[in-house]
């Protein structure tokens, strides 16, 4: 992949080098855009106030001084606790989502590891080893709030997976593949009705999967009005109760890093990632390694807008209301929509 952008030959350590690079890249920039742009910026206007105004122009160095004031304080590890699950589990959340930008393409020749066939099955596996994480940290806390939160999460997490999934499905029967590449490329290359100014992005075709897509993607991140594992007014922040200093700021990178994990998943099956309509460009052009990350940027904030304004919107649910709207209203719905999809299919 690299060396067919930059145009040079390079050494296997200096192009895991460049891998390594980008891939933090990838990871941190989307992740701080959401943080300014959601958390600090459309939360305060949609309040009516101004938000973080004094570190840096409009408060944009607000993040960086943050992270600086989290990395000053002291990481305590509570007596009791199991100290090395305690330590390894933010690492292990935080990787997850490393893991799921592995296989997003990017542009033509933007993907990070082998363009394999099994890529968005791939996607949807790694994606869940972040309960693992959720479960370590709420155990090894040996803190009985934290424990329920971990609980908590574990189980809304499987709950809602099938969900995402099944939604999927109907995307890759339309598509006919599962390389997600593959689909970018069908997406770009198809036609409404035999238009194909626009393309065919499955946002149209697959709106049902697109909308339980979404929700389960509120419902995998813990936000809003999916927060039960961290209400704040019942569990007092759930599994990150004990968490402090360096790990602290760990999971919190990783809750705005996941949103813009699946806010990249969701662009590139929904919304044609990092392509346009191949009637407008030639999309096998080496400009698109400059073009496709920016063009996939801009889809990801606004999927992500969408993810953040329910937020800062709807109140929470219960428990029981969450898991009876996984198991009772949103898997029907995404079994009727692949059956439809699949009737489609054969008839046009």
């Amino acid at each position: 992949m690299i060396a067919p952008v930059l145009g040079i030959e390079l050494n296997y350590w200096q192009e895991t080098l460049l891998r390594s690079l980008g891939i933090l890249a990838v990871v941190l920039l989307p992740a701080g855009t959401f943080v300014y742009l959601f958390l600090f910026k459309m939360v305060s206007f949609m309040q009516s106030r101004l938000g973080p105004m004094e570190a840096g122009p409009f408060g944009s160095m607000q993040l960086l001084a943050e992270v600086g004031k989290f990395l000053q304080k002291e990481d305590i590890v509570p007596e009791r606790a199991d100290a090395k699950l305690f330590k390894l589990a933010p690492y292990l959340v935080v990787s997850t989502v490393l893991l799921v930008y592995l296989a997003v393409p990017f542009g033509p020749q933007m993907t990070f590891v082998t363009n394999f066939n099994g890529g968005i099955f791939y996607v949807l596996a790694v994606s869940s080893i972040s309960a693992l994480g959720v479960l370590l940290a709420g155990w090894s806390s040996a803190n009985k709030y934290s424990l329920i939160g971990g609980l908590r999460a574990a189980g809304q997490l499987i709950a809602y997976e099938l969900p995402m999934v099944l939604a999927v499905i109907g995307v890759v029967i339309q598509a006919g593949t599962m390389n997600m590449s593959g689909i970018v490329a069908a997406q770009a290359n198809g036609s409404i009705f035999g238009f194909d100014g626009l393309g065919n992005p499955y946002f149209f075709t697959q709106i049902i999967g697109f909308g339980i897509f979404l929700i389960a993607v509120q419902a995998e991140l813990g936000q809003t009005p999916f927060d039960m594992p961290i209400a704040e007014s019942e569990l007092v922040t759930g599994y990150i109760t004990e968490y402090s200093g360096m790990r602290f700021l760990l999971f919190f990178i990783g809750e705005f890093a996941s949103a813009g994990a699946f806010a990249a998943v969701a662009a590139t099956l929904f919304m044609g990632g990092w392509a346009v309509p191949s009637a407008w460009a030639d999309l096998d052009s080496a400009w698109f390694n400059l073009l496709g990350p920016l063009i996939m940027l801009g889809k990801m904030m606004l999927i992500g807008g969408l993810i953040f304004f329910v937020r800062f919107t709807f109140p929470r649910f219960r428990e029981d209301q969450l898991q009876k709207l996984a198991w009772t209203v949103l898997i029907p719905i995404s079994l009727f929509n692949i059956l439809l999809t699949t009737i489609l299919k054969v008839a046009f």
